[in-house]
């Protein structure tokens, strides 16, 4: 019976980033200013690209505003909890909490994944093959793409929470992290994880090598069409749009290959807890800046909408 009451933990305990209580009011504001400038960031981005009748029927911002969408919620699945732990003494999150965070984490970066994918064949088909471009890239596709990535991420989370509902947690209810994170659950799980561990590696390196490696044959033929450009125009606008995408593909890829590729065990290092930091509240922030700061069609519009309301 003692075995078996040992088993029903029904809370865990999230140490946070740092368990130094003098610093807790400093990362609360920190946070908080990163979050808010995250949310007005890439929903700004959205309202911007919807409020433009040219931007939102064009395929290109059609996938960044569902790009801007997925930044959202992944910033939203771990920031407020963070955000309330840092100002409480109680770090404790529900088993269905934690489930539920990490798998609305889960789908929203499995769908950028794919988003960033769709977005290199976007521009391979209207770099390399600018004629058939509007064919190609009709309304009906890029929404059918849209909801594809989006169905492959809820189905991904849908898996990996599936299988966390098998293990029962025993030995600790410490999570080492600052958010659910889904290695670390293993490592307090009295139930043998090698099937979720498996299921994990395998989803997990399917996913990133299929999308990074698509991304760079796509991007590598986009290169040559660039370089086979007569005009210098032509090819400094073509690098110009490419360089920002594969910014943003760099960032994510990088910091998702040193968490995900290779399943950890044992309490998270500093280090680890930096790279998941960066992934997924500081390239959120970055994504909305990254794709608009360089980009004259959404420069204009937004000059045209602040113009108008001061006209007004």
């Amino acid at each position: 019976m003692a075995e078996r009451n040992q088993t029903l933990v029904t809370e865990f305990v999230l140490t946070g980033l740092n368990e130094r209580p003098e610093l807790q009011v400093l990362l609360f504001l920190v946070f908080l200013i990163i979050y808010l400038i995250t949310m007005v960031g890439n929903l700004g981005l959205i309202a911007l690209i919807w409020k433009d009748p040219h931007l939102h029927t064009t395929p290109m911002y059609l996938f960044l505003s569902s790009l801007a969408f997925a930044d959202a919620c992944t910033s939203s699945s771990v920031t407020p909890k963070m955000l309330v732990n840092f100002l409480s003494t109680d770090h404790q999150i529900s088993l269905s909490d934690c489930f539920t965070q990490f798998y609305c984490f889960c789908s929203s970066a499995t769908t950028e994944c794919f988003l960033l994918l769709v977005m290199a064949y976007d521009r391979y088909v209207a770099i390399c093959n600018p004629l058939l471009y509007p064919v190609v890239m009709s309304n009906k596709l890029c929404t059918q793409l849209i909801l594809v990535t989006y169905f492959i991420g809820i189905l991904n989370s849908t898996i990996h929470v599936g299988l966390l509902v098998r293990l029962t947690f025993c030995r600790s209810n410490v999570i080492h992290y600052f958010y659910c994170e889904i290695v670390q659950l293993f490592t307090i799980s009295c139930t043998d994880p090698t099937l979720n561990k498996l299921v994990v590696f395998i989803c997990s390196t399917f996913i990133q090598a299929f999308t990074f490696i698509n991304i760079v044959v796509s991007y590598t033929r986009v290169l040559f069409a660039i370089l086979r450009k007569k005009s210098e125009k032509g090819r400094s606008k073509a690098f110009s749009t490419c360089s920002v995408h594969l910014l943003s593909v760099s960032l994510f890829y990088g910091n998702l290959f040193l968490i995900y590729i290779r399943p950890g065990s044992g309490p998270a290092e500093d280090k680890e807890k930096l790279y998941s930091l960066f992934y997924t509240i500081i390239i959120p922030l970055l994504n909305p800046f990254i794709y608009s700061l360089r980009n004259r069609e959404l420069i204009d519009t937004f000059s045209k909408l602040y113009v108008k309301k001061n006209d007004v």
